[in-house]
């Protein structure tokens, strides 16, 4: 079998600044575990700022992969973290078991001081837990951020940009008297069936402002008719 292989590094500006896991990291971790599985790279693929959630196939540094696979020019798919490639366990498992049809061998470098590779049972068996796994830890954050963020509009707490409607004391959110006024009228007008482009022009014609202080626009409208924050404007 060819040791040809592609190396596939990631990182969200989020990530970065909040981890600093660089790209200029993950490139030499990836060049030392090459080196003693004896793989020759033939790209070092690398994507900056590209979310995760993105499917493999919509990335750029995705497509390049597919392509070098397609064109039987790699054999082997090295990367640090199963996550670096795919966020969604489906997607990896759907993936690598293509790619093992195909030949092709994936490699994930770091797994808490280890490495595994998809050429044996047991890093087949690894990657069937990690991938279940990762996207358990995913969807367990996304439910406590989801409670947390629900807890923050019960309590009026500060959870994103100032609100329309309200003004910002530290990490409250105070109540704007002459902005409720125009909730309260919005509502009113979409009770009486008025539609959100109707109730969007009413308001920029008669100047009244954004909290940008800039032109209203539908989103806005839907937003205010549709979040728990308003409905007892």
């Amino acid at each position: 079998m060819s040791n040809k292989c592609a190396c596939f590094i990631r990182v969200s500006t989020e990530e970065q600044a909040r981890e600093g896991v660089s790209l200029s990291a993950q490139e030499e971790r990836l060049r030392g575990y090459t080196m003693m599985a004896g793989l020759e790279i033939i790209a070092m693929i690398r994507e900056e700022g590209i979310s995760g959630k993105l499917p493999l196939a919509q990335r750029p540094g995705g497509k390049e992969i597919l392509r070098l696979i397609r064109e039987k020019q790699v054999q082997h798919v090295v990367a640090l973290k199963l996550d670096r490639l795919w966020r969604s366990a489906e997607d990896a498992l759907r993936y690598t078991r293509e790619w093992d049809a195909q030949g092709i061998t994936l490699h994930l470098a770091d797994l808490g001081g280890t490495a595994i590779s998809t050429s044996t049972a047991m890093g087949k068996m690894m990657l069937c837990i990690l991938s279940g796994f990762s996207e358990w830890e995913r969807n367990s954050l996304a439910e406590k951020t989801a409670m947390a963020l629900q807890h923050k509009k019960r309590h009026r707490e500060a959870y994103s940009p100032t609100p329309y409607g309200y003004q910002r004391e530290g990490d409250i959110l105070v109540p704007d008297p002459q902005e409720l006024a125009v909730v309260t009228r919005i509502q009113a007008m979409s009770t009486e069936g008025a539609s959100l482009r109707q109730i969007v022009r009413t308001l920029n014609e008669e100047g009244i402002p954004s909290k940008t202080g800039g032109q209203w626009h539908s989103s806005a409208i839907w937003y205010m008719l549709h979040n728990d924050l308003y409905q007892s404007a």
